[in-house]
């Protein structure tokens, strides 16, 4: 073994110190709160301080050695190259399995930190200090892990450099992407760990009311905004970078991620039932402790190596920690919530189905079944592995197969919850509320089978998304015409900006996994083809050779006009073919250009693949009216009421959160 050099000194001596200081809180809590002793529990915020220092100093050594190629560090050989563009360099800490769990490290370490800071002056009570406790629990296992089996700051076992260090993966030094997506993954991922904490403290503490529900929702609304968006990013760069012409392929890595976000959305939407009537309090519990356990499984199923992706990138022996972890989890979270099943009776029953209760359950009901579809379609392949020793996979279509239905469902609940007023709702009412959303059902239908659109599944889609869309804009509508554009601020209306961002999404995946049309066609330089309605023109066909890679790349000129760029990478290091797409988009339809295996400069004769896939970009515009929304609903509206105490007094009403009577017309919504 090489001696340890002055980064792997650092790093190691950081993560010790974050180590020690994780493990020192939570037993300075603990005790503090036993003993009520408020000069133990004063010394508390001096323990996040050192943990989140040294998470930050870990993350800076590692970039330092990643930067200056310390080849003494064996993640560094790992990940690193002479080769390697600075902006790779830099995403190379969370390319692979370590650098990976630094991060998550890093941004865990900073929620706690900012938990600490924003409760500093209620350390003392003990629902703040329990989930506290929570927090640097969690930070200190994740401290374990990048000391322990994760280790980067291992020292290298070989002084080979120049034949040994490759850099990153191909598919992770090819798109500016890899800066934002898995950054913004994390957030999402790590963010949960909040108020899963306050939930756990609210079980430790009795407290199991809907006061600590004040505190905690709106970190779950910030982390389900992060997730959110990290998925459509990763979506993004499979797009851009994968070459197959798709944004979802139901692998099992973008499966992991989906899982904690149908929870999380779950848990959004059902805990206002529990704010307004009291009610659905231990499935609340449930869907927390659901979403952050399926974080930790995520991350079990992304990095321990047990599943073959094309996102996964690590083979480790880290599986059984994360196991452990997560069985640890659950099973302190079930005898919590079977210790306090008396107080978690809820006040309240739904008073009739057709109620926004009865939506809010049945809109619970189906994201729960599309968890387990997904979990069952994930999980069973290793289940079936490591009974009979055996590999086999479950596909595309059966995700597709069994998400459309479930797809369909949530688009009529969206649709129709909004409308509904709480414990009970009249036929008159609902004719009254839904009839303008209706029509633009209608509406919307017609225009599909006018433009051509054809099919059971993507005609519903259609007609549902634009009934659910006029619910929304319905809703908005009457916001505004009462409050202005202030009216938008708040839960229920930020809620209505996020719907409309999710039909988006769902219209274009409807229009663009139903109506895509790809040829393929061997052209020579100079030769014109024509495909659906499209001139595709060779304009030249080349050689290139960079530092990593050697390929060919292809000048297309579409209806003759500008030349895109489709390409083929070798990258000389891996012996790995990449492919990179060359993308025109448009309001209507992409044209997706790929260059294929056998196309030869020598001749000029190019293999090309095209894809014509409708509505593209309008899932990307619908991403950005989700994250628009979410900040919306971040924000409370104008007639908000707070208690004075938050944590421990009543829920706080919420006027623009569907608080006014039902029987007037401008009543609006919770987010559905």
């Amino acid at each position: 073994m090489l001696a340890e050099g002055l980064n792997g000194l650092l790093g190691h001596s950081a993560l010790i110190v974050g180590f020690a200081a994780s493990l020192f809180g939570a037993m300075a809590l603990i005790a503090a709160t036993l003993l009520r002793n408020p000069r133990l529990m004063r010394t508390v915020q001096s323990y996040g301080t050192i943990a989140l220092v040294g998470a930050i100093l870990a993350v800076i050594v590692m970039e330092r050695g990643l930067i200056t190629r310390d080849w003494s560090l064996a993640y560094v050989q790992k990940v690193g190259s002479r080769d390697t563009p600075a902006l790779f360099n830099f995403t190379a800490l969370w390319s692979a399995l370590e650098g990976s769990i630094l991060l998550w490290l890093l941004l865990l370490a900073t929620y706690s930190f900012v938990i600490m800071r924003r409760y500093r002056n209620r350390v003392g009570d003990p629902l703040v200090a329990w989930a506290l406790v929570v927090m640097f629990a969690v930070t200190g296992f994740f401290f374990f892990l990048a000391l322990g089996p994760t280790d980067a700051f291992r020292a290298a076992a070989t002084p080979d450099f120049l034949r040994c260090c490759k850099g990153p993966n191909p598919l992770l030094q090819n798109h500016v992407l890899v800066l934002f997506h898995p950054p913004i993954l994390y957030l999402g991922f790590v963010g949960f760990t909040v108020p899963f904490a306050f939930a756990i403290a609210a079980l430790v503490t009795g407290r199991v009311g809907e006061g600590w529900l004040v505190e905690t929702r709106r970190w779950a609304l910030f982390a389900w905004g992060f997730l959110t968006l990290g998925i459509l990013l990763g979506g993004w760069w499979s797009y851009e970078v994968l070459g197959w012409g798709g944004v979802w392929g139901w692998d099992p890595v973008e499966n992991a991620s989906l899982l904690p976000w149908l929870t999380g959305t779950a848990y959004i939407h059902s805990v206002m039932v529990q704010e307004r009537r009291g009610m659905l309090r231990v499935w609340n519990l449930s869907l927390l402790v659901a979403t952050f356990s399926l974080t930790i499984l995520g991350t079990f199923l992304t990095r321990s190596g047990v599943i073959n992706s094309v996102h996964a990138f690590s083979d480790s022996d880290i599986g059984p920690y994360l196991l452990g972890a997560f069985g640890v989890v659950v099973a302190i979270s079930l005898l919590l919530i079977g210790w306090r099943g008396d107080k978690l009776r809820a006040p309240g029953a739904i008073d009739s189905a057709v109620s926004r209760e009865g939506a809010f359950l049945a809109n619970n009901v189906v994201f729960a079944l599309f968890a387990f579809v997904v979990v069952l379609g994930t999980v069973f392949p290793l289940i079936a592995e490591a009974k009979d020793d055996r590999k086999i996979s479950v596909g595309s279509p059966y995700f597709d197969t069994m998400a459309r239905p479930i797809g369909l469902v949530l688009l009529f609940l969206m649709a129709v919850a909004p409308a509904l007023p709480w414990r009970k709702a009249g036929g008159e009412l609902l004719r009254d509320r839904l009839f303008w959303p209706a029509w633009c059902g209608a509406a919307t239908l017609a225009l599909a089978v006018a433009l051509g659109g054809d099919g059971l599944a993507p005609l519903l889609a259609f007609g549902l998304a634009g009934f659910a869309g006029g619910a929304a804009l319905r809703q908005l509508l009457l916001a505004t015409r009462r409050q202005g554009y202030r009216g938008l601020l708040g839960r229920a209306n930020g809620g209505m900006v996020v719907h409309l961002g999710v039909i988006l999404i769902a219209v274009a995946l409807a229009a663009s996994n139903s109506y895509t049309r790809a040829g393929q066609f061997t052209v020579a330089k100079g030769e014109t083809v024509t495909f659906a309605g499209h001139t595709f023109t060779l304009v030249d066909l080349t050689d290139f050779t960079t530092s990593r890679s050697v390929g060919i790349r292809a000048q297309v000129s579409i209806d003759g006009g500008q030349a895109y760029a489709p390409a083929i990478s070798k990258y000389t290091a891996f012996g790995m073919d990449v492919a990179t797409p060359s993308v025109k988009s448009g309001l209507t339809n992409d044209i997706y250009l790929t260059l294929e295996n056998g196309s030869q400069p020598s001749t000029g004769v190019a293999k090309l693949k095209i894809f014509i896939k409708p509505m593209v970009l309008w899932m990307w515009v619908g991403g950005g009216l989700c994250a628009f929304g979410t900040l919306l609903a971040a924000f409370p509206g104008r007639n908000r009421r707070r208690p004075t105490d938050p944590v421990s007094a009543p829920i706080a009403l919420d006027m623009n959160d569907a608080d006014q009577p039902d029987l007037v017309e401008v009543e609006q919504p919770a987010h559905a």
